[in-house]
């Protein structure tokens, strides 16, 4: 498998931060040159006579402090940060992002950029651990291609080794980017390999590879600095000599934040979408319950009939006392069912199973929930119930998400290798306990599934992999071959610089994401509890830490590696541009914890809180006040006091904000889209928005219990059955084919209509050499490839380094966002006005973003005017409703219904709850469904799945039969011409395969849903 990566706007959002502090900075080729004092426009090394090299060309006079302190200032507006009072060193910049959303990938980006605008070639990343270290590398490596497509370049990159120095002359001497990467250990620590960099050597032609480093003028990215910059390692870090640093955590040091330019921390992350939801499956263990008797209450399952709950307790057999999971009624006696063990005779009779709390009451009074353990529970028999849980997890996620084709990995940490595997005399393997429990378990549990409606392909695939081979131990390794313990390296952290470990991991990391049993069998990985940093695979959706009850983890640290978002088996990420509002549906990662659900939330809530620390607390008018805002053609608006109050005025009138606090209302609006903004900044409300989400409100953060409420729909066989449901099924379940037939000339001339009025690109600001450079003659010369430049201004001719650098294919980009030919491309780029056109030199990827959208909109346009639909003889079979599998979460996107076709119902928004909650109780319907993904209709644009389908009972309304599509706004202005251009597909459709009672249409309430029926 090859990880696919795609461009992310919050990634070159923080990239572009950097490069625009140096706004200003010439572009210039580099120059070999032996000759002194050649001056900043040429880049060479020269101190040394008998060595020749390259450097990063320091920066220009023009571009004084005070003009770097305006860009940064005006960057931190853009970006909702507090604009700095000062320049904070020169030059120190520090961007903030969240753990899982692709860090180094990011540096490693703005790497590219700042060589693509400025000509800096020469890179360091100082690492604080070898563990990061080589994490780091392999970032470089899967990136390589990917980079290389975009920039038409590739880096060299190496790890710094005191025993390789001619890495350093490579370094120095080679005119292509270069990245050193080094851990701090390597020139900070007392050991005679890290002094070697300050020495002169023999070997090294009686140079100190520190000088020649030195030399480069490099620009350091320090990742993690919090780790990395101790006193002393600040003091050596200097012996670099670094243009200009750049500092990338998630959890800067409040004293060690140097002019922050761009900040995605783990609030904003989370709102966004970037990594997955947390839930927390709890273990509570009570020893005050007044008996002995061991009883583990594993869950509630919830179904048509009763409620059953699934029990762990223990049982006498003939060789000893066992412990056994039975699913359980109301009425199920322990006492026999033990073979009479004493524990159990005090009326341990279930009384009541209750799914409301997931709870179950016994006779004797003992009332326990979901993850409660009491009576006799040892150290070992917790491990035993973690690994439990964790494959249970771990089976429920990869059953929801097998057909999605994506591969479920489940993360051990323990603390002691021969917890794991044991060696005896003769050297030979063997499980340990907690790889035996782990195969008892796993082996349990699959034999007692059952296999569900479509289900077969993932139960061939579970039957194809054996216990013993699903499992498997990334541990260092010692002379005999042996998994060994990790050595610790930080006695505080507890974490470890084992390179061996490391390399297993990293060398495995595509081979783990691979689903086919014969290649990739490994599901589970036991690792040990501090290699916990410096390596993820996106694929870990459960996590659980089988450490010793003295051991101490950061909670968010334990989550770390397995907070990014997964890909499926092609390596494509699974984000909003796939799978939309569903992100958390599919992105979920259970932590298995050795607490409750309580401690566990509340301890990750606090270590949250704590990292944002610096968010504003209360909704107030200052919040506003002087944040930069964009309208929607990109003109920008710093927020005086006045507007500043009109819009905190207008919060508290709409009933957002009570007492500085976010309401209900307003996160329910805006999951509706039906946020209400002040006037004043109607045409920027999504810049308003995002102000507003700044605030720290833990509600946002809370991880969610894993075990509440789950519920997996299903269909109700006697609602199939009713006559309403055939005969509405039967006017609505015919397949259409459609035929566009629109007048492409039509088209270009709209669309580049619209382009010259619509299209605005921010310039990016350069300064460049002196001299004359080329003209370009024609837009046609632009479209075969020519290269730009701009009109000679007072000072400099600007040569844009976009063209020159990386060769943008600008009709390809436009023909695969849009979906027309490249005639028709070319031919709307012709007929658009110079000036409009011109917009392209000055930001490249900008232009192509902003221009496929305007296209789309017209041709969504044209969609509407000249589609037409046709029904075809196939149909739609009922097996739509049973696959695949529906799931949700009772109070968070689900709901008990009576009339609807499943016995629940999974909701997107709240108005859709609303929708939903009133069609149930309503006396005039008779069924009605929300219609599953399969179930769509085919468009220019893209698949169309409409919300609803609705039967009434015949003789109350005019129309017996309704298709709905349930929107928060009714406003045609707030919905994007692409999805309108859908709806009104819809509505061709439906009058193509149905004449006769059957009406589609958008409703946002189920008022209107009836005014249009009663028409």
């Amino acid at each position: 498998m090859r990880l696919q990566f795609k461009h992310q706007k919050f990634q070159a959002d923080a990239a572009k931060a950097v490069v625009d502090v140096f706004a200003g900075q010439p572009y210039l080729t580099p120059s070999y040159m032996m000759d002194r004092g050649s001056g900043y426009y040429q880049q060479s090394i020269t101190d040394d006579e008998d060595f020749t090299g390259w450097s990063n060309h320091k920066i220009v006079p023009e571009l004084s402090d005070g003009i770097i302190l305006e860009h940064i200032q005006k960057i931190q507006r853009a970006n909702q940060l507090a604009p700095s009072p000062k320049l904070e060193g020169r030059y120190n910049l520090t961007i903030e992002m969240e753990t899982g959303v692709g860090k180094t990938y990011t540096y490693i980006k703005t790497m590219f950029e700042l060589n693509k605008h400025y000509g800096w070639s020469k890179f360091i990343v100082v690492v604080p651990s070898i563990a990061i270290r080589e994490g780091v590398y392999k970032s470089f490596e899967v990136t390589q291609e990917h980079f290389a497509e975009e920039y038409g370049k590739k880096i060299r990159f190496f790890i710094y080794n005191s025993a390789q120095l001619t890495e350093i002359d490579r370094f120095a001497s080679d005119n292509s980017i270069n990245v050193m990467i080094i851990n701090s250990q390597a020139f900070n620590a007392r050991g005679k390999d890290a002094r070697r960099i300050y020495m002169k050597l023999d070997e090294f032609r009686s140079r100190r590879p520190i000088d020649i480093i030195a030399k480069t003028n490099p620009i350091m990215i320090i990742d993690e600095p919090q780790s990395v910059e101790g006193k002393q390692t600040k003091e050596n870090l200097k012996q670099f000599n670094p243009m200009l640093t750049l500092r990338y955590s998630a959890t800067h040091r409040s004293d060690s934040i140097y002019n922050m330019i761009y900040r995605l921390d783990a609030m904003e992350a989370y709102n966004k979408r970037l990594v997955k939801k947390i839930a927390v499956k709890g273990i509570t263990e009570s020893g005050s319950t007044a008996t002995e008797s061991y009883v583990y209450l594993e869950g509630i399952n919830l179904s048509k009939a009763a409620p059953t709950a699934t029990i762990q307790f223990d049982v006498k057999g003939v060789s000893g006392v066992r412990k056994v999971t039975k699913t359980v009624n109301e009425g199920f006696n322990l006492y026999p069912n033990s073979g009479e063990m004493e524990e159990y005779r005090n009326n341990f009779i279930v009384k009541r199973i209750d799914g409301r709390d997931d709870s179950v009451e016994f006779v004797n009074g003992i009332k326990i929930y979901a993850g409660d353990v009491i009576g006799k529970v040892s150290e070992e028999q917790l491990r035993r119930i973690q690994i439990r849980e964790t494959i249970l997890s771990h089976i429920e996620r990869e059953r929801q998400l097998f057909h999605k084709g994506i591969k479920v990995l489940s993360l051990f940490f323990i603390d002691e290798v021969d917890h794991y595997r044991e060696y005896d005399a003769a050297g030979q393997q063997q499980n340990g306990i907690f790889a035996q429990m782990f195969e008892e378990e796993y082996a349990d549990i699959v034999s007692n599934l059952q296999i569900g409606i479509g289900e077969e392909d993932y139960f061939n695939y579970l039957n194809s992999i054996q216990a013993c081979d699903t499992h498997a131990g990334y541990f260092s390794i010692d002379k005999k071959g042996h998994m060994t313990n990790s050595k610790i390296k930080d006695k505080k952290e507890k974490t470890s610089d084992d390179i061996d470990a490391y390399d297993l991991i990293m060398k495995n990391k595509e081979m783990l994401l691979d689903r086919d049993p014969k290649r990739s069998p490994v599901r589970f990985i036991f690792s040990h509890s501090a290699l916990r940093e410096g390596w993820d695979n996106p694929n870990v959706f459960q996590i659980c830490t089988l450490k010793q009850s003295s051991s101490e983890i950061r909670k968010r640290q334990e989550v770390g590696r397995g907070l990014r978002l997964c890909v499926n088996q092609d390596g494509d990420r699974m984000d909003t541009n796939v799978l939309g509002a569903d992100v958390h549906n599919v992105n979920v990662l259970t932590v298995i914890a050795s607490e409750s659900y309580d401690s566990f939330a509340k301890g990750l809530q606090s270590e949250i809180a704590e990292a944002v620390a610096d968010r504003p607390k209360k909704v107030t008018a200052d919040l506003f006040s002087g944040k930069l805002i964009r309208d929607t053609n990109g003109n920008e608006q710093v927020i005086d006091e006045d507007t500043a109050t009109a819009i905190y005025e207008s919060l508290i009138e709409n009933g957002y904000v009570k007492k500085g606090q976010l309401t209900d209302k307003y996160y329910e609006d805006k999951a509706n889209g039906e946020i209400e903004i002040a006037e004043e900044v109607t045409d920027s409300a999504e810049d308003v928005i995002n102000i507003i989400d700044s605030i720290y409100d833990p509600r946002a953060m809370q991880p969610e219990n894993a075990r509440s409420n789950n519920v997996e729909l299903q269909v109700d066989e006697d609602k199939l059955a009713m006559p309403e449901f055939k005969a509405l099924w039967s006017k609505i379940n015919a397949k259409s084919v459609y035929v566009v037939d629109f007048d492409t000339d039509e088209l270009i001339r709209k669309a580049a209509a619209a382009l010259d009025s619509k299209l605005h690109v921010s310039k990016i600001y350069f300064k460049v050499e002196i001299g004359a450079m080329e003209q370009i003659k024609s837009k046609d010369d632009l479209l075969a490839g020519a290269s730009f430049v701009r009109e000679e201004s007072a000072q400099y001719n600007t040569k844009i380094s976009a063209s020159s650098n990386v060769k943008y294919d600008l009709v390809g980009k436009l023909v695969d966002e849009t979906g027309l030919t490249r005639k028709a491309i070319v031919k709307i780029l012709q007929s658009i006005q110079k000036p409009v056109f011109d917009q392209f030199k000055d930001n490249p990827e900008e232009f192509i973003i902003k221009a496929a959208d305007i296209i789309n909109d017209e041709k969504a346009t044209a969609i509407i005017q000249h589609i037409t639909y046709n029904a075809l003889d196939e149909h739609y079979e009922t097996d739509v409703f049973t696959e695949p599998t529906i799931k949700g979460k009772l109070g968070t996107n689900a709901m008990k219904a009576k009339k609807h076709l499943y016995d629940h119902i999974v909701y997107d928004s709240s108005n859709e709850q609303k929708f939903a909650e009133q069609l149930d109780t309503n006396a005039d319907v008779a069924v009605y469904v929300k219609l599953p993904d399969g179930f769509y209709i085919s468009t220019p644009v893209g698949r169309y799945n409409p919300d609803w389908a609705i039967a009434f009972y015949e003789g109350k309304v005019k129309h017996i039969y309704f298709v709905a599509e349930t929107k928060g706004s009714m406003s045609s202005m707030q919905l994007r011409l692409v999805e309108e251009s859908k709806i009104h597909c819809a509505r061709e459709h439906f009058k193509a395969i149905s004449s006769e009672n059957v009406v589609y249409d958008v409703v946002d309430s189920y008022d209107t849903l009836l005014n249009k029926v009663m028409r």
